[in-house]
């Protein structure tokens, strides 16, 4: 959702692509993979032995059932308080019955896999269904430690691309990720305003300024990482968008801080993973929280997961729906700014800290 990765645009493209391409047969299946041990090996050499903090449990996330929200008055209002108090309490909670059909996530993991799965050098030269070239990312530029690094690939895909109508639907996979963006945007505009409700406030904030002009999906492959003691598949960090829904296989791997302690997710195969980004803590006062998270890298299986984020335009501002306000007025392009200004100069995000009264 950070390194010089910030959940919420800042990662920047991987390094220049491997120039040996093997003719064995056997390579040729690695051919997809980007060259993450290659680049990366003096970070390794570096810091030799280095081993990840121990995880104290496994936990499962709290689960919503959104059915309830049809199932008369009480029902729905225990469900958006048990919504609340898991975005205050945990920053995360998952969800069930939450509309988007499993053939959909289905056509949309197959979708993914078959993206990912192209050359490694296609990936990197070229246009993904005519977005940028720099759609596609990998590992991380300007790491100069192994705590900066990140050992995954990804496609970081603005909305506003998909629904330019001047690239008509040309493919199952542009196909897939329109309809698989429109269900889960209206999901997550639903919760943000079941969140907002629970507050005391009827709002169409997010509606006005988290469309699909502002709003983007990323689909994210951790590859399989002979190192994974050391280095971590997404390094620690918190979102910076309002809210962020999370389809992931179950290969696990998920991981959060709570009460000082890093955790680990149990997946659920029916469910959807929700957080909360920094805009909607500063946006709640702190009554909800963005908490930071993790991907551990695997050493055998490679995993997969399709994150959505919901994000205002750049010049939306940012105020704290309570008083006494504890962070300042901002615009969401300040925010990114001051995030990619302080990932530049001290290798990690501050964020919302540089924002308070």
């Amino acid at each position: 959702m950070f390194r010089s990765f910030d959940s919420s645009c800042s990662w920047q493209a991987g390094a220049s692509a491997d120039p040996y391409r093997s003719s064995d047969p056997h390579e040729k299946k690695q051919e997809s993979e980007p060259p993450l041990q290659k680049t990366y090996k003096t970070l390794f050499e570096k810091q030799h032995k280095t081993e990840h903090d121990t995880v104290v449990e496994e936990c499962e996330l709290p689960l919503i059932d959104l059915d309830q929200l049809n199932t008369g008055r009480r029902e729905r209002d225990k469900c958006v308080r048990a919504m609340a108090k898991a975005s205050s309490e945990w920053g995360f909670f998952q969800v069930v019955n939450h509309g988007i059909s499993t053939d959909l996530l289905n056509r949309m993991s197959g979708e993914q896999a078959k993206v990912f799965g192209q050359p490694f050098e296609k990936k990197v030269k070229e246009k993904l269904l005519d977005f940028s070239s720099e759609t596609y990312r990998w590992g991380a530029p300007s790491a100069t430690n192994l705590q900066q690094l990140s050992w995954s690939e990804a496609f970081h895909i603005p909305l506003a691309n998909c629904s330019d109508p001047s690239h008509p639907d040309k493919s199952t996979l542009r196909r897939t990720i329109n309809e698989y963006a429109a269900a889960v945007s209206d999901l997550a505009q639903q919760l943000a305003q079941l969140l907002t409700e629970s507050l005391g406030f009827r709002t169409s904030y997010f509606a006005q300024n988290c469309g699909p002009s502002s709003c983007y999906l990323r689909l994210n492959r951790y590859p399989p990482c002979p190192l994974s003691s050391e280095v971590f598949g997404l390094i620690s960090h918190t979102d910076s968008d309002f809210l962020t829904i999370l389809h992931q296989d179950q290969v696990g791997g998920l991981q959060l801080k709570k009460d000082g302690k890093w955790i680990t997710v149990k997946p659920n195969q029916k469910a959807l993973i929700v957080n909360i980004g920094d805009l909607f803590q500063a946006w709640s006062n702190d009554a909800y929280k963005s908490v930071e998270h993790r991907v551990i890298a695997n050493k055998i299986v490679e995993r997969f997961s399709v994150a959505f984020f919901l994000c205002p335009s750049y010049d939306t501002v940012i105020e704290t729906c309570r008083r006494p306000a504890m962070y300042k007025k901002f615009t969401f392009g300040e925010f990114r700014q001051q995030v990619q200004e302080d990932v530049r100069r001290t290798g990690h995000k501050i964020g919302l800290p540089r924002f308070l009264v």
